[in-house]
């Protein structure tokens, strides 16, 4: 019997990726990433007050702005601003919370878990994908 795995689970379903942080830049691996997941059938929701849009998508400054379902919200920013993201996801019960490599908050992941939510941390989500959906 294999073992079960979550994270493949969690890809598996979700349907809708809201990313915190990603930039309109093509050099920047927000861009790339993210593109690399919307070419995957995942419906891309850019957050970044910076930004008008990205990848053909228009942008929303907050979490809380974001008309729709979220299944997953994928953080690209600096771990310092993570706790302010998560509060907001917690607010907004999403199922999901992704950090990117590098992107460690511990108390942060650890309240979200006690909110119920599935997080993921410093880990990259195409690097997760690619290995179980090639």
């Amino acid at each position: 019997m294999t073992q079960p795995d979550p994270i493949a689970d969690l890809l598996q379903r979700a349907k809708t990726i809201a990313v915190v942080g990603l930039s309109s830049n093509p050099l920047r691996p927000s861009h790339g990433v993210t593109a690399y997941m919307q070419s995957h059938g995942y419906r891309i929701i850019p957050v970044n007050p910076r930004i008008e849009e990205s990848l053909g998508e228009k942008a929303y400054a907050t979490l809380s702005d974001v008309p729709e379902k979220i299944d997953i919200v994928n953080i690209f920013r600096r771990s310092e601003f993570v706790e302010v993201i998560v509060d907001e996801a917690i607010r907004l019960k999403v199922p999901a919370i992704w950090m990117q490599e590098d992107v460690i908050h511990e108390k942060a992941g650890e309240k979200a878990r006690q909110a119920g939510i599935f997080v993921v941390m410093d880990r990259c989500i195409l690097k997760e994908h690619r290995a179980r959906f090639r």
